[in-house]
């Protein structure tokens, strides 16, 4: 990469590190990371670029939410590399309100309405001293493909051996596999290309955006905000079937909504 190159992502950068780290990115080394000490939360820096959101209308499972367009993310993200754990949220927050406690404290915390992840948010700033948030919608998807343009990360098929939803029943043309029928400890599955785990199934995950419909042609940096009064939650769960497990599927709860597959992951805002 030439010189040019690293100026522009330092022009992109708050610090030098950072230009450094997503220049780092580019080239194909291992993204940076950075450990939020009180809680031991980790994130990796995913750098800004386009892809294509949504799924054709070719896709097994294809609605019409899901409206393919192109999307421009203009900034680097600092992207939870995991879901908030049961151990992570009971140091914020002084307690554990998961339905499935006996799963361990290193399973996802879940039972958690969007108002009590709020709350999370800004405890956890005023422990760390840092600031975080959720993901935006096209973030999380970016974050999910991790380059790919297939229904999964893992390609067009998502079997019970790489995430944890319910395999009893499987994406259209392929075999039925094993049904766990719990959440899982975080990370027990292989990472996407990015480094990134259990963005397909375990627990819902909680995004910024409400659900709106997208906007036609090219969008940056989008956030839906259209007076809906329901929340995206993204990425499927242990209880759902492989097709709620695509990278571009949309789905959605009021904010007030909890449940024992709804969980959360964070960014940390630059």
């Amino acid at each position: 990469m030439a010189l040019r190159a690293l100026r522009l992502l330092a022009s992109r950068a708050a610090r030098p590190g950072l230009a450094l780290a997503l220049f780092a990115t580019a080239c194909g080394a291992p993204p940076a990371t950075w450990i939020e000490p009180a809680t031991g939360l980790e994130f990796l820096l995913l750098p800004a670029g386009e892809f294509e959101m949504g799924s054709p209308a070719t896709e097994p499972g294809h609605e019409v939410s899901e409206s393919r367009h192109r999307v421009r993310l203009t900034h680097p993200v600092w992207f939870g590399r995991h879901e908030v754990t049961q151990r992570q949220w009971l140091q914020v927050m002084g307690e554990n309100p998961s339905r499935f406690a006996d799963c361990g404290l290193d399973c996802p915390v879940e039972n958690v309405n969007a108002r009590e992840v709020e709350a999370f948010l800004v405890r956890l700033g005023r422990l760390s001293g840092a600031t975080f948030r959720l993901p935006t919608e096209a973030e999380w998807e970016y974050a999910c493909r991790a380059g790919t343009t297939t229904p999964f990360s893992t390609g067009a098929n998502l079997t019970s051996a790489q995430a944890n939803y319910d395999a009893r029943y499987p994406y259209p043309g392929f075999p039925a596999g094993s049904f766990v029928g719990r959440p899982r400890p975080v990370g027990s599955y292989a990472p996407n290309a990015w480094g990134l785990f259990d963005l397909h199934g375990n627990v819902w995950e909680w995004c910024q955006d409400e659900l709106c419909p997208y906007a036609a042609g090219t969008a940056t940096d989008p956030v839906g905000s259209c007076a809906a009064e329901l929340r995206v939650i993204r990425g499927g769960s242990w209880t759902f079937n492989a097709d709620s497990a695509r990278c571009a599927v949309r789905y959605s709860h009021r904010p007030e909504d909890q449940g024992p597959s709804l969980g959360v992951r964070l960014v940390r805002a630059l």
